[in-house]
């Protein structure tokens, strides 16, 4: 049963990281006003877990990213370096399903070299030896390159959006698509544990929150429905990702943004 209980919530917490795990800080434009179908079914219940996240980030994890900011910058930087690096073992097998070998022979790489030259990815060297960084991938992604749509929206606590797909891709994880979490949750391996994933993840989303304290705090300020601005953010970050767009860039279509415009 305690077996059972951790599956669980490392499925939510993966479906939620689908979002923390954008290649760094939110980049919020307003120009694109293309119209999206929200298929939010339970929205009453998605604005009141939506509320409950907010006053949690207010009073526990907006504090801590602002703490973590104050780290050194290099420890910053190492940080977010391995836990790229480590996310090539999900995006490897996503690119071979979506038929794009090139991109994960390159990514291959990436992971050899920074995992050896680079100590376990804390440096970067793959950059310079002329491998190049592309998009990360996940098998929610994937299910949305064959054609699978998001589902309905969903808002889980302290966990934030998600959708019925990403879930699913997420189980996927568990189910064997993570070497990763089959290393430290499932294997005997005495250099890793269920625990050192699951604190590898709490700080993915703490990485993430850290870069993106102004962006989220500009879009709470301007927008008319903060709810409803979020939810297209993440939403259209996803679709963007599915579409393998060149770069991380969120844009907000409600028209609460007009207003920002004009200005």
């Amino acid at each position: 049963m305690i077996k059972l209980i951790k599956i669980f919530f490392v499925i939510i917490l993966l479906s939620t990281n689908a979002f923390a795990a954008s290649d760094g800080d939110l980049e919020i434009s307003k120009k694109n006003k293309t119209n999206k179908i929200t298929n939010d079914c339970f929205e009453p219940l998605n604005r009141a877990t939506f509320s409950l996240n907010q006053g949690l980030d207010k009073i526990i994890f907006k504090p801590i990213a602002k703490g973590y900011r104050t780290l050194p910058s290099p420890i910053r930087s190492g940080t977010g370096n391995v836990l790229d690096n480590l996310s090539n073992l999900i995006t490897i097998p996503n690119n071979v399903l979506q038929g794009e070998l090139g991109k994960a022979g390159i990514n291959t790489g990436r992971l050899l070299v920074n995992s050896t030259i680079g100590i376990l990815g804390i440096f970067d060297v793959a950059e310079s030896l002329g491998f190049p960084e592309y998009e990360k991938e996940d098998y929610g992604q994937t299910l949305g390159r064959w054609g699978v749509g998001p589902g309905c929206y969903l808002v889980l606590p302290v966990l934030g959006p998600t959708t019925v797909r990403d879930t699913a891709g997420s189980f996927i994880n568990v189910m064997g698509g993570d070497p990763y979490y089959n290393a430290s949750v499932n294997g005997n391996n005495e250099y890793l544990s269920d625990k050192i994933y699951m604190t590898s993840k709490i700080i993915g989303a703490i990485d993430f929150r850290a870069k993106n304290i102004e962006s989220l705090d500009n879009l709470e300020k301007n927008s008319m429905d903060f709810y409803a601005s979020v939810r297209s953010l993440y939403l259209q970050d996803r679709q963007k990702k599915i579409l393998n767009s060149t770069r991380i860039s969120e844009e907000l279509i409600d028209s609460d943004w007009e207003e920002i415009d004009s200005k």
